[in-house]
């Protein structure tokens, strides 16, 4: 198995093993970019048609890879996007990174990752690596991937090698790019563990091994657990401080000064994106299978869920003062995404405000520079201009995400009342202006 290793590695580093990468998404085509512009050969498998026509005429459809980047590669030649399974045949280093959604919102659906698989099980080299990177339960790598492969008549150790190594990609943070986040990564055995430090340590900076693959499966559930937990706590003592008249911005700055055995969590309208709102939800669901329940990830999950209602029911008992009903309201949403700066509209709690407002006969609008429209369930709007339409239109403008370019003194100026989610208008508590 020495041996192995060795010629596993010269090959790395040689620049000679080819890799492939199933899933150009937000995970599968920042990690496929970074290998290739290292000069490793990459082949990016995807059968979304969109995506690879994006790729076919050179320009990007994900935020955190810059066009030039895909230009790039693709005229060196160390990388090409295809839909066929075939070309895994001569392919030494496969990457799994598929969606891993919810079937209902305590049941994981793995669909995907197993047509993944199966099609890779068909077309594998002798003595390749699978490496799965999608998030999900403890278990799944061993339990379900390693099955399929060996009914197919390969074994582990001889035919192939499987290991998981958990994504942790940030979208939009340029502060921890992808070579920057340490990586984890847990084997069948030792030498698949082996081989995938190898491989991640051609684009990583630091690759932190662990004892098995349910090992590296439930850190990445525990790191998305403990911020939805804290994410719900800070929500729920959002709730509670409006009850009592305290300021929770306030005790937040208060409480982040103690320099040890605090870290600042902030309230929101709720959580989206692919990570949060779902993964504790793996670890939920695969705890019961377990005999365990575990009341701390179910109650954060509905208080973070319970949000938008909750923003909505504060904005309508703000117009009521004002003699205003719901279905005589116009309002006004500010961001859309589910994060800052993001072109990203995955669970965004704003688009649950919006469904909220539109259930209680609202007249509802909405700005975001990023989204030109949205086309989504019960929603079918058209983003309007805040420069040429007029804010005092609307009864009250609820910012649910706060972008980094947009005119807040423009909007405070000019708006009849705001419902701010995001603090953006720190320490202005007025009657205009009021704060989640």
């Amino acid at each position: 198995m020495g041996n192995l290793l060795k010629d596993f590695g010269i090959k790395l580093y040689r620049k000679k093993a080819g890799i492939a990468v199933v899933g150009l998404g937000y995970v599968g085509l920042p990690l496929a970019i970074e290998f290739a512009k290292k000069g490793h050969p990459v082949t990016g498998i995807e059968l979304d048609r969109d995506r690879l026509n994006h790729i076919k005429n050179k320009v990007s459809y994900i935020s955190d890879v810059p066009t030039a980047d895909l230009k790039q590669v693709l005229r060196k030649g160390t990388f090409k996007a295809t839909c066929e399974f075939s070309v895994l045949r001569d392919i030494d280093i496969i990457l799994i990174c598929v969606p891993t959604p919810l079937k209902r919102k305590y049941h994981p659906n793995i669909i995907y990752i197993k047509q993944a698989v199966k099609s890779i099980a068909g077309n594998i080299k002798k003595g390749a690596l699978v490496i799965l990177e999608s998030t999900t339960y403890p278990g799944t790598t061993e339990e379900v991937i390693l099955p399929i492969f060996e009914q197919s008549g390969l074994i582990h150790g001889k035919d192939f090698f499987l290991s998981f190594s958990p994504e942790r990609i940030d979208p939009g943070n340029s502060q921890y790019p992808v070579h920057k986040i340490p990586k984890v990564v847990g084997g069948i055995n030792p030498e698949a563990t082996q081989m995938t430090k190898l491989v991640y340590s051609r684009i990583i900076n630091t690759v932190v091994p662990v004892s098995s693959t349910r090992v590296a499966e439930a850190a990445k559930l525990l790191e998305n657990t403990f911020r939805l937990i804290n994410i719900g706590l800070i929500d729920e003592m959002a709730m509670m401080a409006h009850k009592m008249g305290i300021d929770i911005w306030e005790v937040i700055n208060a409480a982040k000064t103690k320099p040890f055995g605090f870290m600042p969590f902030y309230p929101g309208p709720g959580v989206g994106g692919h990570c949060i709102p779902k993964d504790p939800l793996y670890l939920y669901w695969k705890a019961r299978h377990h005999g365990f329940r575990s009341r701390f990830i179910k109650l954060a999950s509905d208080v973070i869920s319970g949000m938008p209602r909750y923003v909505t029911e504060r904005v309508f008992a703000l117009l009521k003062k004002d003699g205003i009903l719901p279905k005589k309201a116009k309002v006004l949403v500010i961001g859309v995404t589910y994060k800052k700066d993001i072109k990203d509209l995955r669970k965004s709690p704003a688009l649950d405000i919006i469904n909220c407002l539109q259930d209680s006969s609202v007249k509802v609008a909405y700005f975001d520079p990023l989204i030109p429209y949205l086309r989504i369930d019960r929603i079918n709007l058209k983003c309007i201009s805040i420069n040429k339409t007029p804010l005092q239109n609307f009864d009250c403008v609820i910012i649910a995400t706060d972008h980094s370019n947009l005119d807040y003194k423009l909007i405070l100026n000019n708006s009849k009342l705001i419902f701010d989610c995001r603090n953006v208008y720190k320490g202005l508590n007025t009657r205009k202006v009021v704060r989640l």
